[in-house]
């Protein structure tokens, strides 16, 4: 198989419908319009290349000596295709603007996912679901006997990761807080405007579309507050699934200088939980510490370091300094004020 894909002229990818950066990054095929094949399950052939670190989505890629390689990581492969595939970007032009696009995205997967792992991994029935329908999506399982023992083998083995996205009894109502601000500053921001920064989607969009369609579609605990809470965000998870019909403008970017006060409510959000946690994750990386202990709304989080997490900060600070001036300091304006700016300091 793995020979016909380096022929076949369509990406390839490999992932699970529960897996938020899948869905994420087949959103973002189908509205780019790039053929695409999706390998799933027992769909999976053997003789495909495997990843240093397993992680979903997986893209099968030419490398530099044109054989296929295993790439993962949903942020770096997005920049990949802006420069492999023209037409319907989803990286601003505007590079000030970028890197708001950039921040959000960064928030969604390493924020919200957090929500998304601890409401499927914390209450009873929102377990009970997960255990029962994740085994589907990877193999077929006749015997429900068989199936009865690997959704409790998966339960046993994801319940005790909670520790590694932080979820504990200390720091759960921080992020089911954070999580029911976001609904109400996103909902706000969808009675007027289509998506995050305009009238068009960029990866921030498809980074909070992926983590959606578990907290808002699948998991039945947020999923009820998110109908809830917050409608307009429920359907519009539906509406981003496929937005292959949509036909952007270069306009319909909002301009960084007229950023309506419901994107700069997001960032308020950003800045006030996970500006926080990023800055004291690089300081416990640095100093070799082996745990991360900071006041985020009023509680101690603590959680193991995370060196990804190192990465996220790294990134975001390499863009801001490649920033050319004029640019930086319209960025800066921007952010001010929203908690954000301390991530850019020093």
């Amino acid at each position: 198989m793995a020979e016909d894909l380096a022929d076949d002229g369509r990406l390839t990818l490999s992932g699970a419908p529960g897996s938020p950066y899948t869905r994420k990054m087949l959103a973002l095929l189908r509205y780019r319009r790039i053929a695409y094949r999706f390998l799933i399950g027992s769909h999976m052939a053997s003789d495909l290349p495997q990843a240093k670190v397993p992680l979903l989505p997986t893209f099968y890629l030419p490398g530099p000596d044109g054989a296929l390689a295993a790439v993962t990581d949903s942020t770096p492969l997005i920049r990949r295709f802006e420069g492999d595939y023209a037409g319907r970007h989803v990286v601003p032009t505007d590079p000030a603007l970028a890197l708001i696009d950039a921040l959000i995205e960064d928030y969604a997967d390493e924020w919200l996912t957090k929500a998304m792992f601890h409401y499927r991994w914390t209450y009873a029935a929102d377990i009970d679901r997960a255990s029962k329908i994740l085994p589907t999506w990877r193999s077929t399982l006749p015997d429900d006997a068989a199936h009865a023992r690997l959704a409790s083998a998966i339960a046993e083995r994801q319940i005790p990761r909670l520790r590694f996205v932080g979820s504990h009894a200390g720091t759960g109502p921080v992020i089911e807080a954070s999580y029911a601000r976001f609904l109400d500053a996103f909902e706000d921001h969808l009675r007027s405007h289509r998506f995050l920064l305009g009238g068009r989607p960029g990866a921030g969009d498809f980074a909070v579309y992926g983590q959606m369609t578990q907290l808002a579609h699948f998991d039945p605990t947020p999923m009820a507050m998110t109908l809830a809470r917050a409608p307009r965000a429920f359907g519009w998870v539906m509406n981003a699934e496929d937005l292959s019909g949509l036909e952007p403008a270069e306009e319909d970017w909002f301009a960084l200088e007229a950023l309506p006060a419901t994107v700069r409510a997001i960032l308020g959000e950003i800045g006030r939980v996970y500006a926080p946690l990023l800055l004291a994750n690089a300081q416990a990386l640095q100093s070799g510490a082996d745990e991360v202990s900071v006041q985020i709304d009023g509680a101690t989080w603590t959680q193991q370091p995370f060196p990804y997490h190192g990465k996220c900060l790294t990134w975001l600070r390499r863009d801001h300094a490649t920033l050319a001036p004029a640019d930086r300091k319209r960025f800066d304006a921007v952010i001010a004020g929203t908690g954000c700016e301390g991530l850019f300091a020093g």
